[in-house]
């Protein structure tokens, strides 16, 4: 009989979110907290989730000319999300009933992102998604400030 192939498990790569103030902090504010969160995507050791929804926010946010003062370089920015994001596809997730609820009905985005990607983390600074971070921690998931993001730990589900 030929000897069998080595099956080779691939680590799974943790994911996070980003809300569109972090992703503003990273690529257009160049914020020096955001160092250990964009580190983690560039170099892979995370998986940075993106769905439709999030990328409409933020080009909601640029159009409207929030940051126009800051002079982002938008072409830069929109190649960045393309080369280190991935698009979600959907895993199994906790039922609506069990799912944290934001009080900012647009922030609830987020949440069901993370949630529905098996995300560790989702890094924002809002205070209404902060507030959640004990609700969605049995569930397997850190919502954190890009300070206190620490890929090395991740949050069991």
């Amino acid at each position: 009989m030929p000897p069998q192939p080595a099956i080779h498990s691939e680590p799974m790569i943790p994911k996070l979110v980003l809300d569109t103030n972090a992703v503003l902090d990273w690529l257009v504010f160049d914020d020096p907290s955001c160092r250990a969160v964009s580190g983690a995507i560039v170099s892979g050791r995370v998986n940075w989730v993106v769905n439709e929804a999030v990328r409409s926010e933020l080009a909601h946010v640029l159009g409207r000319g929030v940051v126009e003062r800051w002079a982002p370089d938008l072409y830069r920015l929109w190649r960045v999300w393309e080369s280190h994001s991935i698009s979600a596809k959907p895993c199994a997730s906790p039922s609506p009933l069990h799912r944290p609820r934001c009080t900012d009905t647009d922030d609830q985005k987020f949440v069901d992102l993370a949630l529905d990607t098996g995300a560790q983390w989702l890094i924002t600074r809002d205070r209404a998604l902060l507030k959640l971070a004990r609700r969605a921690t049995p569930l397997g998931l850190a919502i954190v400030t890009p300070e206190r993001f620490n890929p090395k730990a991740a949050p069991d589900a």
